[in-house]
């Protein structure tokens, strides 16, 4: 079986690993910006930030005990929370320091969580694959088993209708010789040979 050959572009087997890196820089940057029109110090813009992040990270851990789909809500949320808190440093602080210490450690925190969904999705799809061509290999062996079956049947029937030709041809050109005699053939206890039409014996 021929299968169809597929091209996947860089940038679509990038995108997922750029993405953690890039949700972390894009609340950075935009705490700055927030810091820069008016955040700094500002103890009501922090205050906000702190309860956003703590509301977010209290529905996360309420959502991990939760069974259906609990931990896609529980991590969605701590991502939240986690975010909220960044934003709300890099708006307060002063300093490019502090919010670039936090910023790489939220990105490592966040590349470590990713690698364990990735992995799992990386076994998924590998047993997925192995499942494929297992079931493509037994359609191919059956497929083959019968294209030799069906081959082996049109050869014995091509060889048995050669073989009546030729004992056709035989009859015809053994009937046409001198001293041709079908009673003697009968006699011998062979069956009965039909006599062609205007011969008379």
């Amino acid at each position: 079986m021929n299968e169809p050959i597929t091209y996947r572009h860089w940038a679509i087997d990038l995108a997922p690993k750029a993405a953690p890196a890039l949700a972390t820089t894009t609340v950075l940057i935009l705490g700055r910006i927030w810091n820069a029109n008016g955040a700094e110090h500002s103890v009501g813009n922090a205050a906000l930030m702190v309860v956003l992040a703590a509301g977010a990270a209290a529905a996360g851990a309420f959502s991990s005990g939760n069974q259906s789909g609990g931990s896609v809500i529980a991590g969605t949320a701590f991502a939240a929370s986690g975010g909220l808190a960044l934003a709300g440093v890099a708006g307060y602080a002063d300093g490019l320091s502090l919010p670039i210490l936090l910023w790489a450690l939220a990105t490592a925190v966040a590349y470590g969580l990713a690698a364990r969904y990735w992995r799992t999705d990386r076994r998924e799809t590998v047993s997925h694959e192995r499942q494929t061509l297992g079931r493509r290999e037994d359609h191919a062996h059956v497929e083959r088993v019968e294209a030799l079956r069906a081959g082996a049947q049109i050869e014995v029937a091509r060889s048995g209708a050669a073989y009546a030709e030729q004992l056709a041809n035989a009859l015809i050109t053994r009937s046409t010789l001198p001293g041709y005699n079908p009673q003697a053939i009968t006699g011998a206890g062979l069956p009965e040979l039909p006599v062609a039409e205007g011969k008379d014996w």
